[in-house]
C-alpha cells in the first residue's frame, strides 16, 4: 500500500470491520496493511496487521454501519491507544478491551501492530454495559480461554461447517460474556475446546520434559486432575497416550532427521531407557526405531502405518 494509502487503508478498514475514517502520516514511508477476515457464522474474526496510522468513528461512520456490534481487541504485536466516552487505552501485546460501535471512538497505531478483532452483532451479547469501553483483565480464566479458543478457530475455520460452525459461534459467545463479566461463571461445555486446546498447546511445549503429568497439567490450567482426564476422554483418548503419541512423533522426525542413536532420543524424550522407546514405538508402529530409520533411508521406502491396533496420531 504505497500509493494514496490514507484512501486505501480507510476502504479496506471500513469494508472488513466497520466504517471509520482514517490517517496515515505522510512521513510513514511505504504503509503497509493486511486483513484476514473470517465468519464465525455472524461473527466476524479479523486478523489484522499495519503500520503506525490513526483513526476515528464520529457520527457519518457511526450511520453508515449496519446495526450493532461489540468489538474486542486483542493486541497480539505492537502499541496501540484505543479511547471511546473519554477514557483511553493504551494497549501493548496481550492487552485486550471491549468497545462498542454504536458510540463514537478513536484509535492510535504507534508502532507496527498486529492485533485480532473479534466482531459480535449487539443483540447477541444484550445486557452487557460497555460505557466506557472495557479494559479486560487478560489473567481471568475465561480471557485466557477466549484467547486461546480464537487462536484454534482461526486456524480450523476453513474446516468447519454446518453444526460445527453453529457450536463454535456459541462457545465464542460464551467465553466473551466470561471475559467482560468475570464475576459470571463460564458454561464448562463452552469452555471445553478451548480448554483442550490450552492443554495440548501446554502438552507440546514439555514433551521433553520427563515429570509431565496429567497432575502437573491441570495445575497449570488451574483445573482439577478429573477435568484434565475429562477433556481426553471425550475424544476416545488419555492424557497419557496422547502424551506418549506426541513424543513418539518427535523421535520419528528425529530419526530421520539425524544420527542421535535410540538412547539419546530416549533421553530427549522423556522415555526410561532405549528399552522403553523401543518396545514403545514398536507397539505403535510395529517395527523398532533403527528398524524405522534403516527402512525409511531405502529408496523403496514406503510411508510407515501404525500397527494393527494402534491408534494413528500424526506428528506435531
Amino acid at each position: 500500500m504505497t500509493s494514496d494509502a490514507t484512501d486505501e487503508w480507510e476502504s479496506l478498514l471500513s469494508a472488513t470491520h466497520l466504517p471509520w475514517s482514517v490517517r496515515v502520516p505522510t512521513t510513514s514511508g511505504d504503509f503497509r496493511a493486511v486483513v484476514r477476515r473470517q465468519w464465525i457464522d455472524d461473527l466476524a474474526l479479523l486478523d489484522c496487521e499495519c503500520g503506525p496510522c490513526s483513526g476515528m468513528r464520529g457520527r457519518s461512520q457511526i450511520a453508515a454501519t449496519d446495526g450493532e456490534h461489540l468489538v474486542v481487541l486483542i493486541n497480539r504485536g505492537g502499541s496501540e491507544t484505543v479511547g471511546q466516552d473519554g477514557q483511553e487505552a493504551l494497549l501493548r501485546p496481550g492487552d485486550a478491551v471491549a468497545w462498542d460501535s454504536a458510540r463514537p471512538a478513536r484509535f492510535a497505531v504507534w508502532e507496527p501492530l498486529v492485533k485480532r478483532s473479534l466482531v459480535v452483532p449487539r443483540a447477541a451479547v444484550e445486557g452487557l454495559d460497555l460505557t466506557g469501553g472495557v479494559v479486560i483483565d487478560r489473567d481471568t480464566p475465561a480471557m485466557q480461554l477466549l484467547t486461546g479458543y480464537l487462536d484454534t478457530l482461526s486456524r480450523t475455520l476453513p474446516h468447519l461447517a454446518g453444526a460445527a460452525v453453529t457450536a463454535a459461534r456459541n462457545a465464542t459467545l460464551e467465553l466473551v460474556r466470561g471475559a467482560l463479566r468475570p464475576d459470571t461463571a463460564v458454561d464448562p461445555t463452552a469452555a471445553r475446546p478451548a480448554l483442550r486446546d490450552r492443554a495440548d498447546r501446554w502438552l507440546d511445549a514439555r514433551l521433553a520434559d520427563h515429570d509431565v503429568g496429567v497432575e502437573a497439567a491441570a495445575a497449570a490450567l488451574g483445573v482439577s486432575v478429573r477435568t484434565v482426564n475429562r477433556l481426553y476422554r471425550e475424544t476416545g483418548e488419555t492424557f497419557t497416550t496422547v502424551l506418549r503419541a506426541r513424543r513418539l512423533a518427535r523421535v520419528r522426525a528425529d530419526l530421520l532427521a539425524g544420527d542421535a542413536t535410540v538412547a539419546a532420543l530416549a533421553a530427549r524424550w522423556g522415555f526410561f531407557d532405549a528399552s522403553h522407546l523401543t518396545r514403545s514405538f514398536r507397539a505403535a508402529y510395529g517395527c523398532s526405531p533403527r528398524d524405522y530409520r534403516r527402512r525409511a533411508s531405502t529408496p523403496e521406502a514406503v510411508a510407515l502405518v501404525p500397527a494393527a491396533g494402534a491408534p494413528v496420531h500424526a506428528p506435531t
